[in-house]
Parts: structure tokens; sequence; C-alpha cells
């Protein structure tokens, strides 16, 4: 089944859901990784929630999340932008895929374990101005609490954030999630009944492995209420590298060192931290990169 996000709003205009099922985008970047195991369920859940983010997209607009703590992982990062009106593209990396930690008392993954403590780094980029970034501290390293926050916070916008990744010794299970969103002028019980829906459902992998859509994630989270679907979207795997930005990131590191490259080596290589894609560049092409930054002063 290929992966959806949809999106919904209470059909009494109180809060808004964007669900998706995001199995086969967190399957190939686990893939693409090598991923362990628990940093599977950590940077699956990111690379998910940063997805559902990109619901509100428009044009060439850009959303990048960037965990950075102290905990076995290193860090992560991932984004999202539209590849088409009605497609998205994610990615996303762990500085340590190896890292892995035994089960938590639950029996689950541990993420807020290898994620450890830190801050999260959120940026929208438009297609027209500056970026607009906000920080804030990591709620608990789980990431769907993370994001709750940073909404909360940031962005004055009480959420609940359901995220979730299902592993067995094959793989890659299940994956996806739910945002719920309340909206201006909503009653103040609104994100006290979302919070107990939440709370009672399942959990989003156990649904998705039991077969539901991403409309039927949206309704779990709705419960009893009345939704009106509003909008869908396909999502993959996507990574903007291609060789001009690997050379523009080398001609970025400067003469010097461009330099030691052409002494060191008859070729470079470069390799895209989200993709893994590699980069061979010939010395006449380093030679060549040097040549411009001269040119410029």
């Amino acid at each position: 089944m290929s992966d959806r996000i949809v999106t919904a709003t209470a059909a009494d205009g109180s809060f808004s859901i964007v669900a998706g099922i995001t199995t086969e985008l967190v399957r190939q970047t686990q893939f693409r990784h090598h991923l362990a195991p628990t940093a599977s369920a950590a940077l699956g859940r990111l690379v998910t929630g940063t997805a559902l983010l990109g619901a509100s997209l428009k044009g060439k607009e850009r959303v990048s999340l960037q965990v950075a703590a102290d905990g076995p992982l290193g860090g992560m990062a991932a984004d999202v932008s539209l590849l088409a009106p009605d497609r998205l593209g994610a990615r996303g990396y762990a500085k340590n895929p190896s890292a892995d930690i035994p089960l938590n008392a639950l029996g689950k993954f541990d993420v807020g374990g290898v994620v450890g403590a830190g801050r999260l780094h959120v940026t929208r980029s438009f297609e027209v101005g500056q970026p607009y970034g906000g920080i804030v501290p990591l709620v608990s390293g789980e990431i769907g609490d993370d994001i709750a926050s940073y909404l909360a916070n940031s962005e004055q916008i009480p959420s609940i954030v359901a995220l979730g990744v299902l592993a067995n010794p094959a793989g890659i299970k299940a994956a996806g999630g739910a945002i719920a969103q309340v909206m201006p002028g909503a009653d103040e019980r609104t994100i006290a009944v979302l919070e107990e829906r939440a709370r009672l459902m399942a959990p989003v992998t156990t649904q998705i492995d039991a077969g539901a859509t991403a409309e039927d994630l949206a309704r779990s989270l709705a419960g009893e209420l009345e939704l009106r679907f509003r909008s869908e979207f396909s999502v993959e795997f996507a990574c903007r590298c291609t060789r001009d930005r690997v050379k523009l990131a080398l001609m970025a590191l400067g003469r010097d060192e461009l330099d030691k490259m052409s002494r060191d080596k008859d070729h470079t290589e470069a390799i895209c931290e989200f993709c893994k894609e590699r980069y061979e560049l010939s010395g006449s092409e380093i030679a060549d990169l040097i040549a411009q930054l001269e040119a410029r002063g």
C-alpha cells in the first residue's frame, strides 16, 4: 500500500487533523541508513512527524526538524517539501544510525533513552522572505510530545501528536501518525477531549498493522465527532541532493581545504547525509572549483 497523508476538519470547526501512513517512507529511511532498531523507531517518528507537518506546505516551502541531544543517537534531522501539489517528499538521517538500547519497562522501543536530553529546532522556509525558526527543549525525547510542545509554545497551536513505528527482525512493519490541532476560538475543553481520545485509542501502529487507512487514523483520533476530509497527499522518500549542490558544498569549505583535497587524492568522494548517494569528483573538477573561488576574489 502506498503511503498517504490526509487532512480533515471537525464538522463543528473546533479542530483539524492530519493523519498518514508512512510505512514505506520509514522503511526506505531504515534501508538507506542501515538503522538499528531503536534508531529506526526514533528517526522514523521524526520523519513521520515532519511529513505530517508538510501537509500545510505551498509551492516551494519546506519544513525542517532537527534534534540536537546528548543520547546515543547523537542527534538527527528530517525535512519535507512538495514534489507536486499532491505529493510530499521527505527525508532524514541520524548521526549515529547504529545506536540501539534495550526496550523500556513497557517492552517498547526506548526512543526517549536513545535520543536523550536536548532541543528541537523547527525551521519553515518560504518561497519569499526569510525562514522562520523556533527552538524548544525536548519534553521527553519521544518525538511526538516534543513536536506538540513546539506547536504549543512556538506557534501557539494546542496540539495532540501521535506517532509510531512498529518493527520486527525483518524490518519496518508499520509506521504512521496523526496530529490534531485546536482551531482558533474553539472551546477550551477541546484539547482535553482530544487528549483523552488519544489516550484511549489503540496505538497508531497497531491500527496500521491491522489494516487502518489514513482516514481511519483520523477518525480514531476524532472519536464520535464528524470529520470533513479536505485534501490528500502521497508521500515518499525524496532527496534534493544533486552533483551541482555537492560542488557548492565543497566550495563552502574554502580554497585551502580544496587545495588539500587535490594534493592528497586524484579524486574526491562526497556522500549525501540524507540519502547516502555517493558523488565522485575528479581532480580536474576540484581544480575547477578552486578556479571559481579565485575568480570571486
